[in-house]
C-alpha cells in the first residue's frame, strides 16, 4: 500500500492530507492567455483537431506546467467530445463557441450511437498516455469530463444558452424522455472516465459547469444522481483513484452533493462562502477553490489578499488551491506567475 506522504501533492491531498501550502492547479490553465498556446493552435485545422490530435493536445496541456510548475496537469481536451463521440454534429464558431445540432425531444435520441464513443475517442486516451509519460514525476494528471446535466443542455440548446430553456422545458414535460438522455450521458462518461484512467489519469473532475440553472428537485436528480452513478462506476473499477466534482453555482446544494455523490473532493465556485465552506462541509471532503477569475485578471495586491483570504480560511482542512472557475483569456501570465508564488510563498 503506497503511503500518502509518498504520492504527489496534489494526490496527497485528495487522499485527505491537510498540508501546509496547498498544491494547485488552475482551471483552463492550457489556453489562450498563454503566447505559446496561441501559436499551437493556429497550426490546428480547428479546435475540435487540436483536442483530438495527441501530440498537440499533450503539448498545450505540458505547456503550463512548463511555464508555473503547477502540482497537476488537466488533460487538454473539451467536454463536448462525449456528444460528438455519440455522433451528434459538433463543431466552433472562432469567437462565438460551440455549436451542435440540437436533440429535439425523445424522438432523437436515435441517432446517439453509444457503441462508438470509446473508438472515436482513441485519440484522447493517446493523449493521456503520452502525458502520463512526459510529466514531472511531482505532477499529478487529472482526466475529466462534462456532467450528464451539463452536457444534456448543449445537446439540447444546440450551444451555449442563458436560460436553458428548451432543456427544462424537457425535462418537465418529459422527465422520462430526458432521464433516457442522461442515462445515454452516464454510461457513455463513465466508460471515457475509465479509460481514461486505464490510459495514465491519476485523478478525474467531473465539471457540471450549468449546475446552478437547476431548481432543489432537478438538483437532485440531474445533477446529484447522474454524478453518483457514474462515481460508482469508476469507483467499481478503479476505487483508489480520487474524484473531483465541480457543481457550479450550487450554493448550500454543495453540501449534499458531497455527501451523496461519493466523491472525494468538490471544487467551489468563487461565489461560496470560504468560511462557511470550511464549517458546513464535511471533513472528510478536500476542498478545491475558489479564487475570482476576475482578481486574477485584475492581479496587484487585490489579488495576494484574495489568495490569503482563501489559504488562511482553509488551513485546517485539506485543500486544493483552484479558480472559482476558467482563466480569463485576457489574464495576463505575469499574474499568474504572481498567484503561484503567493500561495507557495511558505514552501521551501
Amino acid at each position: 500500500m503506497t503511503s500518502k506522504k509518498s504520492l504527489k501533492p496534489f494526490l496527497r491531498a485528495l487522499n485527505g492530507e491537510t498540508q501546509s501550502v496547498p498544491p494547485i492547479w488552475l482551471m483552463r490553465q492550457a489556453g489562450r492567455y498563454l503566447p505559446e498556446y496561441r501559436e499551437v493552435r493556429a497550426s490546428a485545422n480547428g479546435f475540435l483537431d487540436l483536442c483530438y490530435s495527441p501530440e498537440k493536445a499533450c503539448e498545450v496541456t505540458l505547456q503550463p506546467i512548463r511555464r508555473y510548475g503547477f502540482d497537476a496537469a488537466i488533460l487538454f481536451s473539451d467536454i463536448l467530445v462525449i456528444p460528438h463521440a455519440l455522433q451528434q454534429k459538433v463543431w466552433f464558431v472562432e469567437g462565438e463557441g460551440p455549436k451542435l445540432e440540437p436533440l429535439k425531444d425523445a424522438g432523437d435520441l436515435s441517432i446517439l450511437k453509444p457503441d462508438a464513443v470509446l473508438g472515436h475517442l482513441q485519440p484522447v486516451f493517446e493523449t493521456v498516455a503520452k502525458l502520463n509519460a512526459a510529466l514531472p514525476i511531482e505532477c499529478a494528471l487529472i482526466g475529466f469530463a462534462g456532467a450528464p446535466w451539463t452536457i444534456a443542455t448543449y445537446m439540447i440548446e444546440g450551444g451555449s444558452s442563458r436560460d436553458f430553456a428548451k432543456t427544462k422545458l424537457w425535462s418537465y414535460r418529459d422527465p422520462d424522455g430526458f432521464q433516457r438522455l442522461i442515462d445515454i450521458v452516464v454510461e457513455a462518461t463513465a466508460s471515457y472516465l475509465i479509460a481514461q484512467i486505464d490510459a495514465g489519469a491519476q485523478a478525474l473532475q467531473l465539471f457540471d459547469s450549468w449546475a446552478g440553472a437547476l431548481d432543489e428537485h432537478g438538483f437532485r436528480r440531474w445533477s446529484i444522481a447522474p454524478a453518483k452513478r457514474i462515481v460508482d462506476i469508476v469507483k467499481s473499477r478503479h476505487p483508489d483513484v480520487p474524484i473531483i466534482g465541480f457543481p457550479r453555482g450550487a450554493g448550500p446544494a454543495y453540501i449534499d452533493y458531497a455527501a451523496e455523490t461519493g466523491v472525494d473532493a468538490v471544487s467551489l465556485d468563487q461565489g461560496v462562502p470560504v468560511a462557511w465552506a470550511a464549517q458546513a462541509l464535511d471533513k472528510s471532503v478536500t476542498l478545491q477553490g475558489n479564487l475570482d477569475p476576475m482578481a486574477l485578471l485584475a492581479g496587484g495586491e487585490q489579488l495576494d489578499r484574495a489568495v490569503d483570504h482563501i489559504i488562511d480560511g482553509f488551513a485546517s482542512r485539506p485543500h486544493v488551491f483552484n479558480l472559482g472557475h476558467g482563466i480569463i483569456k485576457e489574464t495576463p501570465p505575469e499574474h499568474v506567475t504572481r498567484l503561484v508564488e503567493r500561495v507557495r510563498r511558505s514552501r521551501s
